[in-house]
């Protein structure tokens, strides 16, 4: 799993991310709301875990405009404000957890492990948004730039995959082992074909697939 920290103050952000990385989680630090944006921009988070008191951006403004974007990944706050007007905010912006500080991490370890099987089981959102591309899990179809791109199955399950984890360089041996389930006789060349066709119906768009020779493959956005 991976998480995406927005914490300005630097001894609590290292010693939380030490912690959850011992959980096995993946973390990201930002100490600022613009930060936090761009790294939203490049990379599909599992959840974040959000201050509110950030040295260039209120929380609550930066939440507001995540999900006025269509950026849906869970969000848990994490706060020192402490009133009831401030938490039912929060919640009523997209919020969809509030912990207060001081905090232990045990119990925002398990706020977290909740927030994600709720996405994973589809009950937050059945959209993946990276940049122009949007794919609806439920009816397995894929718009990019607002048009239908037409895709196969299998076109579909690997960008999938690749989109959930946009940012990210995914080995091919892992690619296979999950597209396996969706085509049993998946092998290394049949990949590289469905990478190859990807990448064409990409073309002209803000997103590219990157192949990286001997460590995998990435979805990313063309700068």
């Amino acid at each position: 799993m991976r998480l995406l920290l927005v914490e300005d103050d630097e001894p609590l952000a290292q010693g939380l991310a030490g912690s959850l990385r011992l959980g096995g989680y993946t973390v990201d630090w930002v100490g600022t709301g613009s930060h936090a944006d761009a790294a939203l921009a490049v990379t599909a988070y599992d959840a974040v875990v959000l201050d509110l008191n950030l040295p260039d951006k209120d929380g609550l403004i930066l939440l507001r405009g995540w999900r006025e974007r269509g950026q849906r990944m869970p969000v848990l706050i994490l706060s020192a404000r402490d009133e009831i007007e401030d938490r039912v905010k929060g919640l009523d912006l997209g919020a969809d957890d509030y912990l207060i500080k001081p905090f232990v991490v045990s119990e925002l370890e398990a706020r977290l492990r909740v927030l994600i099987r709720r996405t994973q089981a589809g009950l937050v959102d059945n959209l993946v948004r990276v940049g122009s591309l949007v794919l609806d899990l439920s009816a397995r179809r894929a718009h990019l730039g607002g048009q239908d791109m037409p895709l196969t199955g299998k076109e579909f399950a690997l960008l999938q995959i690749l989109a959930l984890k946009a940012g990210q360089v995914l080995p091919k041996e892992q690619l296979i082992s999950r597209l396996s389930d969706f085509e049993q006789d998946m092998s290394a060349n049949a990949l590289d074909i469905l990478i190859h066709r990807l990448r064409k119906k990409l073309e002209g768009s803000d997103l590219g697939l990157r192949t990286l020779r001997g460590f995998g493959c990435v979805l990313e956005q063309q700068r």
